[in-house]
């Protein structure tokens, strides 16, 4: 089982939601970088008695079940890094930002909550973690470091209930939509903090398209993705038990929903072919009894498909998501600030280097955003990126990696240091420093750096 898993993530991560995700170089031309690793490295300690680190952590992971959790192997060093945030003299904060607790993760034939809720789920996933919670509730209960949870995708059903009854008393970022939130330290402004997935069609909260057949639910289709995929390694990636409809483009080429709806179909046909399953499409087996869904539903009802060729193109599940009203909805509610149309995001969605503009787009390019150094996750590509705001002033932006056990091209078990300037000294600078802790030996990739004060 496990190398089947290895196997699927290679593909999962390759794959992930339409095509071939291209590989991001993390060295950019406007980052600087060590060349040469960097023995005995403390990543945090700032060389004074003042504590004032933020430290990002992000997609971790943790799942209720070693079958098919992606973080098993790499648990035991995160619990080693965390011990030493926790005796750090210069780390202030500790920022997870998101896709900590996976209830994604999981066969498509498996009850999530194994007849139960949520909060039972939650419970038997951090008695299968306990090592890693135990060290951040010891850090919560120390009070010295202030821990801070931002949700993403995998968990962005998790209720801020759930997460305080298995880290009672971390503090919660946490938006007025269920599943998002940015981070932003009081003493902090250019800072923020989210997961990223706001932006991505595939994973955004989706609290319009299926509210008919699951009242609140926000459960976006790169969930049902997801499940299949994950069902697709228990099984071993076995001969396909059936294969997909072929549907043509609609006789109707002026219909712009039409045409969007055959891309969004377009879409699914490599998934289905990298990740096979030997049941037939019409079968019903993934179980939901989540978040708002209660029917077992076959791959059929999350594809799009069409009764004659050249036909309307219909679907099930997440019925005219492929819509500009649909897709600007859901960035109303999801508090996008700088809105682009469906077709942009449904042509993004494959490429995590568009999940990076984001930042600049939203952030650093938006003249309402005081942000200048801006954190996310969600694309496991660890990376910092400089570039200028509207105003000219320097932003980087970071991403913090993973910490899965198996990712593809790129390193795994990394994080972001934040170290911010002394304010008193015109010198000073705001550094911004991207590690990875592989073979318990902690790497610098990556550092960057900018003033803010005047």
């Amino acid at each position: 089982m496990k190398i089947r898993i290895k196997e699927m993530k290679k593909k999962m991560r390759t794959f992930y939601l339409s095509s071939i995700v291209l590989f991001i170089s993390i060295l950019t031309s406007c980052t600087k970088t060590e060349s040469d690793p960097v023995l005995a490295i403390d990543p945090f300690g700032n060389g004074t008695n003042i504590r004032n680190m933020i430290v990002v952590v992000s997609d971790m992971h943790m799942g209720a079940d070693n079958d098919y959790t992606e973080c098993k192997d790499n648990r035991a060093p995160l619990v080693k890094l965390l011990g030493q945030i926790r005796v750090s003299s210069n780390v202030k904060e500790l920022v997870i930002a998101g896709d900590f607790i996976d209830e994604w993760f999981v066969p498509a034939d498996v009850d999530t909550y194994d007849g139960k809720n949520q909060a039972d789920f939650v419970n038997r996933l951090a008695v299968t973690n306990k090592t890693v919670f135990d060290a951040l509730n010891q850090i919560i209960k120390d009070g010295i470091i202030k821990v801070t949870y931002v949700p993403g995708n995998h968990d962005l059903a998790i209720t801020a209930e759930n997460v305080g009854l298995i880290l009672p008393g971390i503090n919660q970022a946490r938006d007025d939509q269920q599943g998002l939130g940015t981070y932003t330290p009081t003493d902090f402004p250019i800072l923020a903090v989210e997961h990223g997935h706001r932006y991505n069609f595939f994973c955004a909260p989706d609290p319009v398209s299926n509210q008919a057949i699951a009242p609140g639910s926000i459960m976006p289709p790169g969930y049902f993705f997801t499940r299949i995929a994950v069902l697709s390694a228990k099984q071993g990636a076995p001969t396909p038990g059936d294969i997909l409809p072929v549907l043509t483009r609609p006789n109707d080429s002026t219909n712009v929903n039409q045409n969007l709806a055959f891309g969004y179909w377009k879409s699914w046909v490599p998934l289905v072919k990298m990740f096979p399953i030997s049941n037939k499409f019409n079968e019903t087996l993934i179980k939901t009894n989540i978040n708002g869904f209660t029917k077992t539903y076959s791959v059929n009802d999350i594809i799009p498909y069409q009764l004659t060729p050249g036909g309307t193109i219909d679907m099930v599940l997440f019925k005219g998501i492929c819509t500009d009203a649909n897709w600007s909805r859901r960035e109303e509610l999801n508090n996008v600030a700088v809105r682009f149309p469906v077709s942009q995001a449904m042509a993004d969605a494959d490429d995590d280097r568009k999940t990076d503009d984001q930042a600049k787009v939203q952030y650093f390019m938006n003249p309402n955003s005081v942000k200048r150094i801006v954190v996310f996750g969600h694309t496991h590509d660890p990376e910092i990126i400089g570039s200028n705001n509207t105003k000219g002033e320097y932003c980087i932006y970071a991403n913090s990696g993973t910490w899965i056990d198996y990712t593809p091209h790129q390193t795994t078990m990394n994080f972001v240091v934040i170290t911010p300037e002394d304010k008193t000294d015109p010198s000073s600078q705001t550094y911004v420093k991207l590690y990875n802790f592989m073979s318990d030996i902690v790497s610098l990739m990556a550092i960057d750096e900018l003033r803010y004060t005047k």
